[in-house]
């Protein structure tokens, strides 16, 4: 990297996080990509997104292809230089320490960013492994670090040796952001001062997420006209909950002949389901009922949740997921679970329906009315709308701003042009 300086009185961010997209996954950790390449419009960046590696690791994806996909060093997205410096991680070994080997790994590159780019807060996502990595290496370069929870943190929060470190890591952030205000409430119950967090909930990209025509959009599925559709969008993961879905369907066909399911999603880093829920299908006779479309990038989703009537994901947990509001955007009431920051974004009865989490009557209950109800699509896409990503951003450019104002004790000014980081 040849020595640049970049000058100014706006605040340079470091974005660092282990999920972000990379040509080895590319859905993944697309939300965090939404979110911080629009602050990247307005403050300079560049994002350090370590990867996991040991020693021959390569010869598990012989038997475990999706494990821990390959990424490059060093890559340039919508004009965003991305690093992805590689941290010693044993999978399922000493998993406590994983912040730890990925602050020492990573800071020889920080080191050379410190120099080239100056830059003047570390953002992280997530606050386990990632926020502890990155409060870490706050300390040791002299720069303030913010933490975003996004969901993770309150299963591995359940872990006493995972949760010292996150109290710790989050004890050390000058600022924390959550997606969610359930998350903040965690946070708070893990006794982190509520003064120090604040609710950013993640947006929707309404530009390329609004309604195609119906029929048009059933035409290029191949589906009929008239068949009531559902439709799930993620990772195809036991955490997301389609096998849960699935078994719904044989009770929900015999009340809705001609019923289709639409599953838009893949692999991803919490692995791959994909065969088991292929199986699921076959065992119950459902080949006709259910459509696996896989991956599909952002760009391409419209296509899906403009043919169905209802988005549904039976999730064990999430932070605040985006996917609603995407769905929202074309018009789609969504069922889900009554867990995470689910309610904070379902937050309406004109919105969808929430169901306790794994209670299959329930879901199922939920699935049929939402298929039976007349849903004011016009309602559920102004709500989307409502939450798109500007307002998000603007919160973001004003919390950076103030940071880096309190930290060079000057009055803090963010201009409106933009500038971003590109590679040389």
């Amino acid at each position: 990297m040849p020595e640049e300086s970049f000058t100014g009185e706006r605040p340079r961010l470091v974005v660092f996080t282990t999920l972000f997209p990379h040509p080895g996954q590319p859905n993944a950790g697309v939300f965090i990509r939404e979110r911080m390449f629009r602050v990247g419009q307005h403050l300079p960046l560049v994002v350090v997104a370590p990867v996991p590696w040991f020693p021959l690791q390569g010869l598990l994806r012989v038997f475990r292809p999706h494990f821990r996909p390959a990424a490059p060093r060093h890559e340039v997205q919508n004009g965003f230089e991305v690093f992805h410096p590689r941290f010693f991680s044993i999978p399922g070994l000493f998993k406590s320490l994983d912040g730890i080997f990925m602050a020492l790994s990573t800071l020889p590159l920080m080191l050379r960013l410190k120099r080239r780019f100056g830059f003047d807060v570390i953002d992280a996502h997530f606050v386990f492994p990632d926020g502890d990595a990155a409060t870490l290496l706050g300390k040791w370069l002299g720069v303030p670090v913010t933490i975003t929870l996004r969901g993770t943190e309150v299963p591995l929060s359940r872990m006493p040796s995972r949760r010292r470190r996150m109290i710790l890591a989050m004890q050390r952030a000058a600022r924390l952001f959550s997606v969610a205000d359930a998350l903040k409430r965690h946070a708070v119950q893990l006794g982190i001062d509520s003064a120090k967090i604040r609710v950013v909930g993640n947006g929707v990209d309404t530009g390329k997420f609004h309604p195609l025509s119906r029929q048009e959009a059933r035409q290029a599925l191949g589906l009929p006209l008239d068949a009531p559709v559902l439709v799930s969008v993620g990772g195809l993961v036991e955490r997301k909950g389609f096998h849960r879905v699935i078994e719904c369907l044989p009770g929900l066909r015999r009340q809705f002949p001609g019923l289709r399911y639409l599953i838009a999603g893949g692999a991803s880093a919490e692995g791959d389901w994909s065969e088991r829920l292929r199986r699921q299908v076959v065992e119950s006779g459902l080949e006709e009922n259910v459509i696996f479309l896989g991956a599909l990038p952002a760009d391409q989703l419209k296509m899906p949740l403009s043919a169905a009537d209802v988005f549904v994901l039976a999730t064990r947990n999430e932070g605040w997921a985006n996917v609603f509001l995407e769905a929202m955007a074309c018009g789609l009431p969504v069922v889900t679970t009554d867990v995470g920051g689910n309610a904070e974004v379902v937050s309406r009865s004109n919105l969808g329906i929430l169901v306790p989490f794994d209670d299959a009557a329930a879901l199922e209950r939920a699935l049929a009315e939402a298929l039976r109800r007349q849903w004011s699509r016009a309602d559920i896409i102004a709500y989307a709308q409502e939450n798109a990503w500007d307002r998000r951003v603007a919160v973001l450019l004003d919390e950076f701003k103030g940071l880096f104002a309190k930290a060079r004790q000057l009055p803090g000014h963010i201009p409106d042009d933009g500038q971003k980081v590109k590679a040389s």
